[in-house]
């Protein structure tokens, strides 16, 4: 699958009603099953439509600046088993992005460029996916910094003690072995 094709596909779960910076309902029919949480980062899995979709989200501990109003922000890393596609990593910046700017993830340090489409950011490609996953899972700290279309920058950091403890719980949901 094209990676405009996984940008489409991931567009369509983050436009989902639940949104990423809330908890999706773990109703029986919702098909959404919460695998857990820690420090921030929660798991879940969702058979609703078929097939198995396991993903974590977390939200930032900070944001800036603290005076822009924005919808929901938030990071998410996404397991499509059936699809064979693990480790997508995408960023809601609650903002549509200013058209043509990547945003620039800081994982402890090492840097890697996203680029942007309406109000989210992606890695370029599936290589660059599972190197973020790996930094994510061993850093402590996470910045990704962004330019909104109203030309606003924006830096939000995420803290990163509970990620390794959410991605084993979708890892094991999913079958992923790292």
């Amino acid at each position: 699958m094209s990676r405009a094709a996984r940008v489409a596909s991931l567009l369509l779960l983050l436009s989902a009603p639940a949104g990423l910076a809330q908890a999706p309902a773990a109703a029986p029919e919702s098909g959404v099953t919460k695998l857990g949480d820690s420090q921030g980062w929660e798991a879940y899995t969702d058979a609703a439509k078929g097939a198995k979709i396991c993903y974590l989200i977390g939200k930032p501990s900070k944001s800036e600046p603290a005076t822009v109003k924005r919808a929901a922000v938030g990071a998410r890393v996404t397991h499509r088993p059936g699809e064979k596609r693990t480790n997508e990593v995408s960023f809601a910046a609650g903002y549509a992005f200013k058209e043509g700017s990547d945003a620039e993830l800081s994982i402890d340090g090492k840097v890697f460029s996203l680029f942007t489409s309406k109000d989210t950011a992606w890695t370029r490609d599936a290589a660059t996916d599972k190197a973020v996953v790996e930094a994510l899972a061993k850093g402590r700290q996470a910045v990704i910094k962004g330019t909104s279309a109203r030309n606003t920058s924006t830096t939000d950091t995420y803290t990163l003690a509970g990620f390794t403890h959410a991605l084993d719980d979708i890892d094991k949901a999913c079958g992923v072995k790292r």
